[in-house]
């Protein structure tokens, strides 16, 4: 394409960064992008654990969070899954459809999606600066102007923010990009750290350490279930982890930002109802009235939390004999069986957060090109804009399709 006298700045080389310029360069933009980091695209390769959750084929507006549904959209109507597909399909990268509409490249390698970008943005003649943290944006009325912590300076006609939040900042992103934005005088919305393990009060948790189970796991606050998620659940020394934990982090996160208190609540057996435990429990405490409680109850549920599970049930240790149990001590147990509640106490830091809740007020971003409307000529996209997604594609969605929307308007 024939190139217009447009010079386009990306602040950020991340998957929103690299988008955005591909986007450009496509229309014609002459594009440079600024990268703090030593390389561009770090944070690609440890998605996926290593494997690159490109996106989900189950696209849904309730999997994304932040801004209101209606601004989202517009982003992942103008660059949906079917064309994020065909995107990539045509940099050479097949993907294919896992569990739960998860989509990978089908070589399996988080690397080959950072390397046909690369590769793109080569044959695109994008110049990538790297090691370049931008410390000052200005903007005279005609010109922006970024200057770097090295005293670089580069001047743009237009500029696209892509500079990530402040999770995992040992690959890209440390909340430098929000500075930029608050000194140019847009609004940053609370941040917190989502998609990350939770922090529990337990005294057991020591004992517990490495225990997985499949199960359903609920944030629970004020006596409501805010959210609900099943799957895989791992006990650490420090509270919990596994997906549904991390969905279940931005429930949590906005709960202990509100100050109110808040509670996971842990069913071990979902598949089965309060009733039914109740009677379960109740026949091996009756057909085994000379075992001990512990004994009576293994193969029901993870040897390592029948001790804690006995002992928050009433009994006085786990040696106690069958015969001695009352019926409220197992009525008591059958409930923990599906309504373990344990007292959230916050999150892992921020270098173990996969994404950051909260941004750039989306009030003041045009939702049909993502440019200021406080700044002309100056565009947002990815995880600076307060926009957040749940595990499983979700998130580098939302970066394709904002860096795409932010990649085309500012060439224009």
């Amino acid at each position: 394409m024939t190139r217009n006298s447009k010079t386009v700045l990306v602040v950020g080389g991340g998957a929103a960064g690299m988008m955005a310029a591909l986007a450009a360069a496509e229309r014609g933009a002459h594009v440079v992008v600024l990268e703090r980091m030593d390389k561009a695209g770090k944070k690609i390769l440890v998605t996926g654990n290593g494997r690159c959750n490109i996106t989900n084929a189950r696209q849904d507006l309730s999997r994304y969070h932040g801004a209101p549904s209606s601004f989202t959209e517009r982003s992942l109507q103008s660059f949906p899954l079917a064309k994020t597909i065909e995107f990539f399909k045509t940099l050479g990268l097949e993907c294919v459809e896992e569990d739960e509409g998860r989509v990978y490249p089908s070589c399996g390698q988080a690397s080959a999606v950072l390397s046909v970008m690369r590769f793109e943005m080569e044959r695109r003649n994008v110049r990538v600066h790297c090691g370049a943290e931008v410390h000052r944006l200005s903007f005279d009325g005609h010109v922006f102007l970024a200057e770097t912590k090295d005293r670089q300076t580069f001047k743009a006609d237009r500029v696209i923010v892509a500079a990530g939040g402040k999770a995992s900042p040992q690959l890209g992103s440390n909340g430098s990009g929000f500075d930029l934005m608050k000194i140019l005088g847009h609004r940053v919305t609370p941040t917190f750290p989502v998609l990350v393990q939770l922090n529990l009060q337990a005294p057991f948790l020591n004992e517990v350490d490495g225990v997985r189970f499949t199960g359903a796991a609920a944030v629970v606050s004020q006596g409501q279930v805010r959210r609900k998620e099943t799957g895989e659940i791992q006990l650490t020394d420090y509270g919990a982890s596994g997906i549904p934990v991390l969905d279940l982090s931005r429930t949590a996160g906005e709960c202990l930002l509100a100050k109110r208190e808040a509670f996971l609540e842990l069913s071990l057996l979902p598949d089965r109802s309060p009733e039914t435990l109740l009677e379960e429990v109740q026949n091996r405490l009756s057909s085994r009235s000379d075992e001990t409680i512990e004994r009576a109850l293994v193969g029901l549920v993870h040897s390592t939390l029948l001790p804690p599970l006995i002992q928050a049930a009433g009994y006085k240790n786990k040696h106690v004999p069958c015969r001695l149990s009352t019926r409220e001590n197992a009525r008591s147990l059958a409930g923990l069986l599906t309504r373990w509640k344990l007292p959230i106490t916050g999150t892992q830091p921020w270098h173990r957060a996969h994404v950051t809740a909260g941004g750039v007020d989306t009030a003041e971003i045009d939702p049909a090109t993502l440019e200021s409307k406080i700044i002309p000529g100056l565009f947002l996209a990815g995880e600076i804009v307060d926009v957040d997604g749940d595990c499983g594609g979700y998130n580098l969605q939302w970066a394709w399709s904002s860096g795409f929307v932010a990649g085309v308007a500012a060439s224009q």
